[in-house]
């Protein structure tokens, strides 16, 4: 498992009953968590005293309750700063196990000997994108929300890289990989983190299961003579890590060498001493 134990302002305090208690700099949150399907003793008494728990709706959806927090605030991760604002559908603008992810990301390429072009499709708020931007790569950046791409163009800023190489991009990301490989543009390295379910701009029914090894062949096509490194992202509940491996060395190994890996990633729990999982990452690197 890889685990992001590097942070500072955020912490998993602890998980029991299908939620979790954080940390989130100085504002103490409660949310749900589907993987924490166990009923341990919550002892610690931020659970009682949070500044918001999100609750879910028997309906769908669910909603913010016991909420003092402010409409944004900032936490730090290393050099990167992120705006964080307690969202519709329990999210707070960043994923900290992600954390693990950057840290590769970075160490791949401060080691590359060369400026790395990177693309991160389904970029968010951009955690991967300042990861290597910081790093010294050059970036595209594409989510099909205005939103998202603005709020990373916040973060952005707030980590001192608003005039870091990176290409800010609005767009269905199928469609703009098709219009790059008609383009001829190529990358050293693509991050993406696509997601379970979505529809398209025209009402297409995106399926995780069913459509990700045709989009994965797609982006391989747009990767450059010398690529670097992929990583493909999965927070759907039943993927066996292992599916990304072997996607991952059809797609890209077969044809580049190299080699893929891929497993869980998980936030160390501070009550317990274990580890929360949180989805399942699969790396493709050259090397």
């Amino acid at each position: 498992m890889w685990i992001a134990d590097n942070w500072k302002d955020y912490e998993a305090l602890d998980v029991s009953g299908g939620e979790k208690l954080e940390r989130w700099g100085k504002y103490i949150l409660a949310r749900p968590d589907p993987q924490a399907i166990w009923f341990t003793p919550r002892e610690d008494p931020r659970w009682k005293k949070c500044d918001a728990r999100y609750v879910r709706s028997p309906s769908g959806g669910g909603h913010w309750t016991q909420n003092q927090l402010p409409a944004r605030w900032q936490v730090r991760y290393g050099s990167l700063t992120f705006q964080v604002k307690p969202m519709n559908f329990k999210h707070t603008g960043v994923f900290p196990e992600q954390a693990a992810n950057w840290d590769f990301v970075q160490r791949q390429i401060a080691g590359a000997g060369r400026r790395l072009s990177v693309l991160n499709l389904f970029a968010y708020t951009g955690g991967a994108t300042l990861a290597a931007a910081a790093a010294g790569a050059e970036v595209c950046h594409v989510d099909a929300a205005k939103g998202m791409v603005s709020w990373a163009r916040e973060n952005a800023k707030a980590s001192g890289l608003e005039d870091a190489p990176i290409r800010w991009i609005v767009d269905d990301c199928a469609k703009f990989i098709q219009r790059e490989l008609r383009r001829g543009r190529r990358y050293d390295a693509v991050i993406m983190d696509p997601p379970s379910y979505g529809r398209g701009p025209s009402g297409e029914v995106w399926k995780l299961e069913k459509d990700l090894y045709a989009f994965l062949e797609l982006v391989a096509g747009v990767l450059s003579e010398r690529p670097s490194f992929l990583i493909l992202n999965s927070y759907t509940t039943g993927l066996a890590p292992s599916v990304l491996t072997y996607m991952l060395e059809t797609l890209l190994s077969k044809r580049f060498g190299g080699q893929a890996v891929s497993d869980e990633l998980g936030l160390p729990v501070t009550q317990s001493g274990l580890v929360l999982p949180c989805g399942a990452t699969g790396r493709w690197t050259a090397e």
